[in-house]
């Protein structure tokens, strides 16, 4: 075949098409399960930062993780208990996403932090960019915020993204209600103007929309748990 041909030109850049194509796809199998560990580990990270348990390298964070987390149990919005988890689990509610909370389908994290009873509730939405999610820490009256912690997928550095920067900012959570006396509605929100200091907290300064999205997070999220959230 003529190396100046068309023909030639075709065939040439066709197996270069697929041998590029069988070695990435080799790649991708070949580091899936390093991929999915690290996925999983970083999940763990987060769920231990609501329970305020920060700074702990990898061997660490898996290790207090198995021994913090009692059950990663599955309910629905009628707080019946539809998977009850195991300790240090990984198999049951840590496996579910934002769109298995859209079919009630809802993880909920029994955890225990120096004796004490923590429920921790896993949160989905979107922020000005894109997906936001976090996970809050509640004690065990079901009522107050223990600690939380907040993600974002494409937030605005030094603005939208301090959700997740800040420390500061999600340690403002702590102590916060979820519930107005005698309402059974979800209260925790995140405002620019705080009115109710037992339930609000300060939006991040220049960052509206995202905190509005945090908010909306809040009350549709944690809203699914409210039957569970007040059984006490």
């Amino acid at each position: 075949m003529k190396t100046n041909s068309n023909s030639y030109t075709i065939v040439y850049s066709a197996i270069i098409v697929i041998v590029v194509a069988f070695l990435l796809a080799f790649v991708s199998t070949s580091l899936k399960d390093i991929q999915d560990k690290n996925v999983a580990l970083d999940k763990k990270k987060q769920i231990l930062y609501s329970l305020n348990i920060r700074g702990l390298d990898n061997v660490e964070a898996e290790k207090t993780y198995k021994e913090v987390i009692v059950s990663d149990a599955v309910i629905d919005e009628n707080a019946q208990i539809q998977a009850q988890g195991t300790q240090g689990g990984e198999d049951n509610g840590f496996k579910l996403g934002s769109t298995d909370a859209k079919e009630g389908r809802l993880a909920l994290y029994i955890c225990k932090v120096k004796g004490a009873t923590k429920y921790v509730i896993p949160v989905y939405g979107m922020g000005l960019w894109g997906p936001i999610s976090g996970y809050v820490a509640i004690d065990e009256d079901k009522n107050t915020v223990y600690g939380a912690y907040f993600n974002h997928d494409s937030e605005t550095a030094g603005l939208g993204a301090e959700i997740k920067d800040n420390e500061g900012w999600q340690a403002k959570f702590q102590g916060k209600k979820l519930f107005k006396a005698g309402d059974n509605a979800i209260a925790l929100s995140v405002n620019k103007k705080v009115e109710d200091p037992t339930t609000q907290v300060d939006a991040v300064s220049g960052a509206t929309l995202t905190s509005d999205g945090v908010a909306a997070m809040l009350k549709e999220c944690i809203g699914k748990y409210a039957k569970f959230l007040n059984n006490k």
